[in-house]
């Protein structure tokens, strides 16, 4: 079985849906600690003016002691939401599938989820399965109990825990996994190559690294298409 572990994120990039693509089992990496200046809370959209960054507003009490990403609440006493979609309206509304995707982007942000990690888990669910796959599993990791240690340590155990045989991981971690370890455990490793064609966009130069929402607007149903180019 080939399994993924990510941390939730904010309305993604491309990659990151690719890797929930090529996995029979995602999980959530939700039970670690939250990184402030990371991905869990914001990501980026194009606009006339430039790349902008939709950030959501988190209450900063906890979150500089090592609190976990599923503890983390968001901050509604800021009118957030309401800002995110007129942002996107905005830059998005000539997009050629702007309208198609418009209830299902009001939708989200008609949430009112008290943790970040909800809004964040069942957002990205949804979005994959509007890009069309509808294989993947999902689950979190703090769905699973007694799981201790510390990165490579770690890892193998969720991954023995629901039996992967086969595990995917991003580029990055190659600083810091110990390869060893997983043949010690029977489990094969991959590191993802991001190589994707290019799609068509507004406000030029091409950005491939902005939210997957950014795709979807401009190719709507053909956005799968533009995952398998270079692999």
């Amino acid at each position: 079985m080939i399994v993924v572990i990510l941390q939730p994120s904010y309305i993604p990039w491309r990659g990151y849906f690719d890797q929930i693509r090529r996995a029979d089992l995602f999980i959530f990496y939700d039970d670690v600690q939250y990184d402030k200046h990371g991905w869990r809370n914001r990501n980026q959209i194009k606009t006339a003016q430039g790349k902008q960054w939709l950030t959501i507003p988190v209450h900063s009490a906890g979150v500089t002691q090592g609190v976990p990403i599923k503890d983390v609440k968001i901050d509604w006493s800021k009118p957030w939401a309401k800002n995110h979609l007129k942002a996107l309206t905005i830059s998005y509304s000539k997009a050629p599938c702007f309208k198609k995707y418009l209830p299902l982007l009001e939708s989200f942000y008609d949430r009112r989820d008290e943790f970040i990690a909800d809004f964040t888990i069942e957002t990205t669910i949804t979005l994959t399965r509007e890009l069309g796959n509808n294989h993947t599993r999902f689950m979190r990791s703090s769905e699973l109990d007694r799981i201790d240690g510390q990165k490579t340590d770690r890892l193998i155990q969720i991954l023995k825990r629901v039996r992967a045989t086969h595990y995917i991981s991003g580029p990055s971690a190659q600083d810091y996994i110990e390869i060893e370890k997983f043949a010690a455990a029977g489990i094969t490793l991959e590191y993802m190559r991001y190589d994707y064609p290019e799609y068509p966009q507004l406000y030029p130069p091409y950005d491939p690294f902005v939210s997957v929402l950014d795709l979807l607007y401009m190719v709507g149903p053909d956005a799968g298409k533009y995952f398998e180019k270079g692999k």
